[in-house]
């Protein structure tokens, strides 16, 4: 099994939308951000998916939407983490946050390491919904009494009776709406390709920050003033606020006061130079 995965293996390069569109197929799933899975629910069904019988799936609060709650998710996958003698470590402090960075690298872990155990193929015989189901009525990764969007299954249900009824009535679609139905598929196409433009932009930029957390994290470089002023800026919280001023001004600060040592320095060097100077010229007036 592949538990340790070095930082620059493929599994790290991995976007976005690969890792939900895994995760949506496999759990019958609608998630649209990796953030909807930082409670932990998901990531203890794709275990439970991948080794049967081995996660107490009874045990999993897929209402988590508090960090109390999301820890217990996370107590329960470090259990089973333990069972199967996984040697990843599990920064739950982290997680819960929900930050984009940190649920994303631990989702492409994840992959990696499912698709390692029987070659990836899917259990047929698990059904995901009947799994995290309790008492009949399925609950949601996020929590809310009103299942998300994101987290209704994603099947191929058959009509209602209102549109069966209406498609019963009509042979197939007027010219006038066959003509409004191609325009519609044709924007449908164009946004796909832009949204397909922009996720594959984000994601060369995403492993651009990736980059530069790695060198930050180099232990060498992590009292330099300007890397505690980037780590400032890549792991804010508040998305709301820019703590590029902040960063400046630590720098700032942390550059003057290194200045002044500097400028002390040179100061003390010159009186040394002069008082040298002195001693000579009083020497060579003795001689």
């Amino acid at each position: 099994m592949a538990t340790n995965i070095g930082m620059m293996d493929s599994a790290y390069f991995v976007g976005r939308n690969e890792i939900l569109t895994w995760i949506n197929d496999r759990l019958q799933l609608n998630l649209s951000r990796v953030e909807e899975a930082a409670s932990g629910a998901v990531q203890c069904q794709m275990l439970d998916m991948t080794f049967p019988g081995v996660v107490p799936m009874h045990k999993v609060n897929f209402d988590a939407k508090n960090e109390y709650d999301m820890i217990q998710n996370y107590k329960v996958l470090q259990d089973v983490f333990n069972k199967l003698k996984i040697t990843k470590p599990l920064e739950i402090n982290r997680l819960v946050k929900g930050r984009p960075l940190d649920n994303l690298e631990f989702l492409q872990w994840l992959k990696r390491f499912c698709d390692s155990i029987n070659g990836g193929i899917m259990n047929e015989n698990y059904n995901p919904v009947e799994r995290r189901s309790r008492g009949g009525k399925e609950r949601s990764v996020k929590g809310s009494n009103k299942i998300p969007k994101s987290l209704q299954t994603n099947n191929n249900h058959p009509p209602s009776n209102s549109s069966s009824v209406g498609l019963t009535k009509a042979s197939g679609p007027k010219p006038a709406k066959a003509a409004e139905v191609q325009a519609l598929s044709k924007e449908l196409a164009d946004l796909k390709i832009s949204t397909d433009l922009l996720e594959k932009e984000r994601d060369f930029y995403f492993s651009k920050l990736r980059d530069v957390e790695i060198l930050c994290q180099t232990p060498e470089l992590d009292d330099l003033p300007i890397v505690v002023a980037v780590k400032k800026i890549l792991y804010a919280t508040d998305a709301t606020e820019s703590v590029l001023e902040d960063a400046q001004e630590y720098l700032n600060q942390s550059l003057g006061v290194e200045a002044e040592v500097e400028g002390n320095g040179e100061q003390e060097e010159k009186v040394g130079e002069e008082e040298e100077e002195e001693e000579e010229e009083e020497a060579n007036t003795q001689a």
